[in-house]
């Protein structure tokens, strides 16, 4: 009698087993088109119970849930910048609307109302923004972070406050008799060599800047620093009111036997833009070598007002916006997150991924950084299930399922036998 109640139990136990395998299956298959989404498997172990050498008592078979998190998705290509795929390892953090972190490769993401980033699924993008400076990642914690904004409501204008300039400055150019040097700011000005920069003031308007470069005696060279706007027509100097000082000059000195700039001495001038900020320029790269005047680069950070035409995403996780007048401007840097057994984390509805016991601590950092994988803009990761083989699984489970309930059949014609047997 045990024996045959224990052989219907296993035939349950055979068909719940592969009713679960058949729900995984008709999940896959119906999230075979969504972006991001990572397959589940079922796996079947024995369940044994003790038994004699003249009898058996049969057990059954226990089934768990495993999510192929760490099988990545082809990657498929769009015309969005905004659309975002991880090539390797990590997730996105991404926000729900109560605040809440979860992670997730679904990388579909577009402007809402308000210019947050949001996917498919109605979750934000999180980053940390470069507003007060250049970010770093919290590697324990979601501290710091905030959501992706793209706002194209208004415009936006930033001050210039640092920049570079190097170039070579000729040896052999005659020197300046004091009088005349351009710091003097007279009318019998003269120079070596002049250059001129835009900066951009608090609003956004760009200020004209000449610099000029004066030998003053070996190895030693002036700079001085004017506002455009105040030179005279025609002829520059003088700059407003002969005698005006400029607005910012220095000396420099070289290494004679190097040509290089003496690090010891300044290497740098900071220049008070009118309407605007303090600007610090780098001169470290300025030289003086047998060569004639020979600028080499020039930058400096700030733009116009205008507003944003294009974002674009470097495959660190830095999001810069390109406006209007061709300037662009780091806006975000978005982390990536792992941990130490990504198929162990808690699968969630609308795609999102939580911590769990079994999956380890959640580790933040930048894309590119250890076996953090890297972002490919204009791309999604396509679903990592295969087709052909759920519906392979499915057959199969549906001829054990068949299978399973013989056996039940069987012991319960048995059982029906064995009750009548009085009769």
């Amino acid at each position: 009698m045990s024996g045959l109640f224990g052989m219907m139990r296993t035939g349950v136990s055979g068909m719940n087993a592969q009713a679960t395998r058949l729900a995984t299956v008709a999940d896959n298959i119906a999230n075979s088109s969504t972006t991001g989404y990572k397959k589940s498997k079922t796996e079947f172990s024995t369940l044994v119970l003790p038994n004699t050498g003249s009898s058996y008592s049969s057990g059954g078979v226990t089934n768990s849930i495993q999510t192929m998190v760490t099988k990545q998705g082809v990657l498929q290509y769009t015309t969005s910048k905004t659309d975002l795929a991880i090539d390797g390892e990590g997730f996105f953090i991404v926000q729900d609307a109560g605040g809440a972190p979860f992670l997730t490769r679904a990388g579909s993401f577009v402007p809402n109302a308000e210019g947050e980033l949001v996917n498919a699924a109605g979750y934000k993008l999180m980053g940390y923004s470069y507003a007060n400076g250049t970010p770093t990642a919290t590697a324990n914690s979601f501290a710091g972070l905030e959501a992706v904004v793209i706002s194209d409501i208004s415009l936006t204008a930033t001050p210039s406050t640092e920049g570079l300039y190097a170039a070579n400055l000729p040896v052999d150019a005659a020197d300046v008799v004091p009088a005349n040097l351009p710091s003097a700011n007279a009318a019998t000005a003269e120079y070596s060599a002049k250059t001129s920069m835009v900066v951009y003031d608090d609003v956004g308007r760009e200020v004209m800047l000449d610099i000029y470069f004066t030998k003053v005696t070996d190895n030693q060279w002036e700079v001085a620093v004017f506002n455009r706007a105040d030179a005279t027509p025609g002829s520059f100097f003088p700059y407003g009111t002969a005698g005006d000082p400029p607005l910012a000059d220095t000396v420099l000195d070289f290494v004679p036997t190097t040509g290089q700039l003496d690090t010891t001495g300044n290497t740098d001038i900071t220049i008070p833009v009118p309407g605007g900020q303090n600007v610090t320029i780098d001169l470290s790269g300025m030289t003086e070598l047998a060569a004639g005047f020979t600028p080499l680069d020039a930058q400096v950070n700030g733009n116009p007002a205008s507003g944003i035409e294009v974002v674009e995403i470097a495959a660190d996780g830095t999001m810069y916006a390109q406006y209007t007048d061709g300037s662009f401007r780091a806006l975000y840097r978005i982390p990536m997150a792992t941990v130490q057994s990504p198929d162990r984390l808690q699968m969630l509805p609308g795609n999102v991924f939580s911590q769990s016991s079994d999956s380890g601590p959640i580790r933040i950092g930048f894309p590119g950084e250890g076996k953090l994988g890297t972002v490919v803009s204009g791309a999604l990761e396509a679903s990592n299930v295969d087709i052909a083989e759920e519906l392979t699984a499915m057959i199969e489970s549906q001829r054990s399922y068949t299978a399973n309930s013989k056996v039940f059949q069987t012991g319960s014609d048995l059982m029906d036998v064995l009750v009548n047997l009085k009769r």
